[in-house]
Formats: structure tokens, C-alpha cells, sequence
């Protein structure tokens, strides 16, 4: 349990890519910090951050653990985050409230996308970052390639080593301090240089003397760090226990308190750190099985109190607390208060969801809204048994409100559901929960690619629509001419003009006319998909006194629209998806020649974070397998981001495949 000031917690987030040994180095942590009498173990299934079945099964990480421990006159909070793609929608919230991103990197594998994830979510808020290499010991490590990468990103000056490795490989038996002048001497200027740097009165006496004190380096440590000046290296191995407590100490020494100006991603206002008003921010909220909604507050500042009323800032509403606890991987414990930097479960809040903020008075600030990246995976989801739908749709609804990545939504045009998210593992345990969860069976199939068809030139027909039973008939005539239009930002996808004189169709039935083209654009003649881009002209017509009305003119409307559309030169049109996608230099030549083969065009190339980006565009229909063949052609090592750009023509030999396999189906339904 806690038991020292404020300016004594240390709230953190351990980041990076899935495999790093984030969730072993959090079970070492919390091990060594006395908060656990046996080591966790991620392979033993006994780790206290992966304590979920679905965890344990895969060896990874999937929901964020919540994790504390005392350390020497300290207390650590912290979140071990998931590091694979899939999940960003988890680890982001976690890595945007924490007050340190503590980085961990495999000395082996480098570089990998969630360590890139992380890295661009740190820089958006200049986060104070401690770097961990772990796995030196291992026998492919390359600390010196990968603290030159790191410091390609983030600078040479910034980006420096604090424990250095000693020995390398099979021979790594320890690590150095950079603070010891004879143990490191290179490392050891290079970080007296840049501590120095940020505290003129430090450099003035650094400059006369060649020299600082214990305790002026600590001051300038930490100084450096708050401001985003260093960015401090630490080498080790989590397996054998080297170089973690250095970590832990450095940690407690060097990185913010709670009461510390740590930038806050703000979009307005501001939130004072040390007001003793209560201020706490929702950063993740799960459905427990057993408890219901739970929330995770992180306070910002004030002490929370048990059986409390707060102010919701968002809903503008009150807020009544019951019991607040202190988590541990799966273990609640029941506490009266919290602190800053301390995080909290709350059970079953009624008005309140995730990035709300809760305070003991209205809080004016709003927190910028997270950018996730665009889910890549789509599929069309539907139930296996009838009458289930209802009961998808809520499993659904209650997984997408705990990950912003799952988007559901229902497409007007294809009539399918469709659900939206960042990877294979993610929709897998998506469907796994709707069984396990909701028990309802889900089934998968590719989504309907929403084609649309528009007109290359000037079409023009008429058509008389004249039917006598008896007593009143139906009749009228319609004049109609299609032409090109492109449309202005904001304005709709299609035009529809007057230009009929003298009478020949009444005005009360121009609004009839003008219904028809609306409804019968919805299927076009190609493959039945949305017309768009025209103008349609109605400029004559007849009309007849007693058997003309408004169902007869829509009629007209329809055959004339399809007949003047025919004589427009119709062609289709296709989705054009704008990709990013980051890899490895080696699987270059797999990436661009897998695009050839998908239609794709490749539009540039850049650097980043030592990875390369390729900038591309696919159409939609050869983007939906791509997030499984990417991932495959570099070991899992590539993701990319995805959003819609435009719609342009499609070759005439695909266009051809896609109308008849339109007219199949046309033929099928009227069977």
C-alpha cells in the first residue's frame, strides 16, 4: 500500500512492440518491489498483467494491466500496454494520461511497429521518455545499431546512454553507468554535455570546474528529462535481472512527479496539478463479467475520496461514487483515497464512459481526441442463427464502446453490417467474445464493395408511361437529359434541374420528377450501385388532366432516367484506398511487387523511425486481403494505415467481370 507524498509516486506506461518483454519486465518490477512474494511469468501463465484466459493462450498482451508497487521511499504506478497492432485502441489511452513513457525495445529485434506506435503518440504531447534495450544478452543483439536508429529519431544529443552494456551477446555479464566518469568516459561527457544544456546556472559551473556534484546531476537529470532535452538509454537483460534496477532507480530519481508540469494533450483549458480540487480522467473502461462497467481513473490531481460526488466535464452532470479500489492485474483492493498519479478502478459509474473527466467541480479543459489509426480488417458480419441479431448487435455495441479501433456500422447500400478493425488477433478475439460473451455465433464474409456509376457524356430520351384498367388510367410523359456534373466540396453527389416552359407538365408534378431521379439512382444499370456526378434536366413532357399523377410521373421518371443514362456513356466506379505502409528495408521488393499484382500504385517512399514508409494507392476490392498477405510477407514486422480517397474508373476488364457478376445476381433474385 502507499505510504509517501505526492512528489514521491511516479506514474508510468510501458510501451512498445509485442514481444519486447514489457509484461516480464512489469512482473520483474513488481517482484522486486516487494508487491508480489513469487515472480510472474508470461510462458508459466502466472504473470499478473496477462492474467486473462485469452492472454495466457496467446503469450501476449491484449488489454492494458494496471499495476502499482512501493520502490525504496517511492510508489510506482504504472500500466504494461499491449504492443501489437491490433490493439492500439487499448494502449494508446494509456500511453496518452501516463506522466513517463518508459520504451521497451529488443536489443534483437529492433525496432518494431508498436514501438513506432508509441513513439509518434509520445512526440504529440512532448512525453518525457525513458528507454529501455532489453534481451543484450541474447545472441543476435545489436545495442549499437539500435541506439543508432534511436538516436536518428529522436537526436544524438537527446537520445543518450545512461546504463551502457557490458559485454555483448553470449559475453554480457552487466552494465556500466554513464554517471561514472571512469566506467564510461565517452557516454559520461556526451550526458554531462546535455544535463548541463538545460540549467544555466549547471552550465556556467560545468564550464569553470569540468564537473557537477551527485546532487546537481540529479537536479539536471530530471530537469532534462521533464523538458524532453534527454531522453535516457538503459541497457539490459529482463531474463537474467541486469540493468532492471537501475531502471527502477533511475525512474525514481529522475522521471516527474504527479505534481510536476508534465504536458497534457489539451485541446483547450488548462488543469492545474497541484489544486487540491479533485480532477480525474477516464482513460479506460471495460465490462467485467461479474462487476459490470468498470472505469479506470487516473487522478490528476486532488485525493479522491470513496462515496463521493463528482461533476462529469463532458455530460456536464453528477457523478456518485461508491467503493474505489487499487488494482493489481486481476486483484482489487479496496483504499478510502487516491492521490495524484494514482490510478483507480471505479464500478458501474452511470453517466460517465471513456475520456470523460470527473472533478469536484465543473473542470474546464478538454483533452485533445485521441487519432486512432483507421481500422485495416473489414468484414461483413452477420448471425449464424436466425433472430440473433439483436443479440450480435449488442455484443458488438459493448466491445466497440471499450476499443475505439472496432467500428460497427450498417451500410444503407449492401444492406450488410460491417465491422471494422486493426488486425486478424483483434477480430478473432472479437468473435471469440461475442461466443464467449453474448453466446451468439458470428459469421464472416468479405463486404460488398460499394461500386458507383457515373455518365462521360450527354444522354438524352423520353418516355411515355400510359396504362388504361378502367376507370382512371395512369399517364405521363417525360422528357429528361443527363449530363456530367461535378460536384464542389459540400455539395451533394447530383444536381436536378427545371427547365420544362409553357405547361406541359404542371409544377405541382416536378417534385415527382425529382423523387424518381433520387430513387432511381440508388441502382444503376451497370451493377446496381449509386449514380453519381450527373445532372439530370427535365425540359418537356405531357401530361393528362384526369389519368396523371404523382406515381405515374415517378414511373416515367424511372424509364427515362435509365434510358438517357444508356446513351451518357455510363462507366463504373471503384473505391481508391490511400495507403501508408511501414516495414523492415528487407521485404521492400515483396511489398512493391504485391501491390503490382493488386492494381496498386506506388507514389513515394520516405524514412521513418527506422523503418521505411511507403505511400500508396489501392482500390478497396484488393485492400481487404491485405492486411493478412502484408503481415505474412514480413513476419508479421509491417502495418499500415488506410483511408478512402476517392473513387475513380475501373478497367474495362474488371468492370466487365463486375456487371456480370451483377447480372447474376439480378437473375438470381428474380428466381
Amino acid at each position: 500500500m502507499k505510504n509517501c507524498a505526492p512528489e514521491k509516486i511516479r506514474n508510468f506506461v510501458l510501451a512498445g512492440h509485442a514481444g519486447a518483454g514489457k509484461t516480464a519486465l512489469a512482473d520483474l518490477i513488481l517482484f522486486k518491489g516487494g508487491a508480489v512474494s513469487r515472480q510472474g511469468s508470461v510462458d508459466n501463465g502466472t504473470s499478473v498483467s496477462d492474467y486473462r484466459k485469452e492472454e495466457q493462450e496467446r503469450k501476449s498482451s491484449i488489454y492494458p494491466g494496471v499495476l502499482h508497487t512501493a520502490w525504496k521511499d517511492g510508489h510506482f504506478f504504472f500500466i504494461d500496454t499491449p504492443g501489437t497492432t491490433d490493439f492500439v485502441g487499448r494502449a494508446l489511452p494509456s500511453i496518452e494520461i501516463a506522466d513517463l513513457m518508459v520504451l521497451v525495445i529488443d536489443a534483437a529485434a529492433g525496432i518494431g511497429p508498436g514501438t513506432i506506435t508509441a513513439l509518434k503518440h509520445a512526440k504529440t504531447r512532448n512525453m518525457p521518455r525513458i528507454i529501455f534495450i532489453n534481451g543484450c544478452d541474447r545472441d543476435n543483439a545489436d545495442y549499437d545499431n539500435l541506439l543508432d536508429l534511436l538516436q536518428q529519431s529522436m537526436g544524438k544529443t537527446a537520445c543518450l546512454p545512461v546504463s551502457l552494456p557490458d559485454g555483448i551477446r553470449g559475453s554480457f555479464k552487466g552494465v556500466l553507468s554513464a554517471l561514472d566518469e571512469n566506467a564510461a568516459a565517452d557516454a559520461h561527457s556526451a550526458l554531462m554535455d546535455t544535463i548541463a544544456e538545460g540549467d544555466e546556472e549547471l552550465m556556467m559551473k560545468y564550464m569553470d570546474e569540468g564537473a557537477l556534484s551527485p546532487e546537481e546531476i540529479k537536479v539536471g537529470f530530471r530537469k532534462a528529462v521533464l523538458s524532453g532535452s534527454l531522453y535516457p538509454v538503459f541497457a539490459g537483460s529482463v531474463a537474467k535481472d541486469i540493468g532492471v534496477q537501475e531502471l527502477m532507480d533511475a525512474i525514481l530519481d529522475f522521471a516527474p512527479a504527479p505534481t510536476d508540469n508534465v504536458p497534457l494533450n489539451l485541446e483547450s483549458g488548462t488543469i492545474d496539478r497541484t489544486s487540491s480540487d479533485v480532477v480525474a480522467y477516464v482513460f479506460q473502461s471495460v465490462i467485467d463479467p461479474h462487476m459490470g462497467q468498470l472505469s479506470f481513473l487516473r487522478v490528476l490531481s486532488g485525493t479522491l475520496t470513496a462515496n463521493s460526488e463528482l461533476v462529469n466535464a463532458q455530460k456536464q452532470t453528477k457523478e456518485r461514487l461508491g467503493t474505489i479500489q487499487l488494482a493489481q492485474g486481476k486483484d482489487l483492493t479496496t483504499v478510502d483515497a487516491a492521490g495524484p498519479g494514482e490510478i483507480v478502478v471505479v464500478a458501474k459509474l452511470k453517466n460517465t464512459g471513456l475520456a470523460d473527466i470527473l472533478g469536484t467541480k465543473q473542470v474546464e479543459a478538454v483533452f485533445t481526441p485521441i487519432e486512432y489509426p483507421q481500422p485495416t480488417t473489414i468484414f461483413a458480419v452477420s448471425a449464424a442463427a436466425k433472430g440473433e441479431e439483436d443479440k450480435l448487435a449488442q455484443g458488438l455495441a459493448k466491445q466497440a464502446a471499450e476499443d475505439p479501433t472496432i467500428q460497427i456500422r450498417l451500410d444503407a447500400e449492401t444492406k450488410q453490417t460491417i465491422l471494422s478493425c486493426m488486425g486478424d488477433q483483434q477480430l478473432k478475439l472479437i468473435v471469440n467474445r461475442l461466443k464467449n460473451d453474448s453466446k451468439v455465433e458470428a459469421v464472416l464474409e468479405t463486404p460488398r464493395i460499394p461500386y458507383r456509376e457515373t455518365i462521360n457524356g450527354v444522354g438524352q430520351a423520353s418516355y411515355r408511361h400510359k396504362k388504361q384498367n378502367g376507370g382512371h388510367g395512369q399517364f405521363a410523359e417525360v422528357h429528361m437529359r443527363l449530363e456530367p456534373y461535378t460536384p464542389a466540396e459540400g455539395e451533394t453527389d447530383y444536381q436536378f434541374a427545371n427547365e420544362v416552359v409553357g405547361g406541359n407538365v404542371p409544377k405541382n408534378f416536378i417534385p415527382a420528377i425529382e423523387k424518381g431521379v433520387g430513387e432511381v439512382r440508388l441502382s444503376g444499370p451497370l451493377s446496381h450501385s449509386k449514380v453519381i456526378n450527373f445532372k439530370a434536366v427535365v425540359f418537356d413532357g405531357k401530361y393528362h388532366p384526369v389519368d396523371s399523377s404523382e406515381m405515374a410521373f415517378k414511373i416515367a421518371t424511372r424509364h427515362a432516367f435509365r434510358d438517357a443514362m444508356a446513351q451518357a456513356k455510363p462507366m463504373l466506379l471503384e473505391p481508391i484506398m490511400s495507403l501508408r505502409i511501414y516495414f523492415p528495408t528487407e521485404y521492400q521488393g515483396a511489398i512493391s511487387g504485391d501491390l503490382n499484382t493488386r492494381r496498386g500504385r506506388v507514389l513515394g517512399m520516405d524514412p521513418e523511425e527506422g523503418f521505411q514508409v511507403l505511400n500508396a494507392e489501392v482500390p478497396l476490392a484488393e485492400a481487404y486481403s491485405y492486411p493478412t498477405a502484408l503481415r505474412s510477407m514480413t513476419q508479421g514486422r509491417g502495418f499500415f494505415e488506410m483511408k478512402f480517397d476517392r473513387y475513380e474508373q475501373v478497367p474495362k476488364m474488371v468492370a466487365d467481370k463486375i456487371q456480370a457478376a451483377a447480372a447474376a445476381e439480378a437473375d438470381n433474385d428474380e428466381e
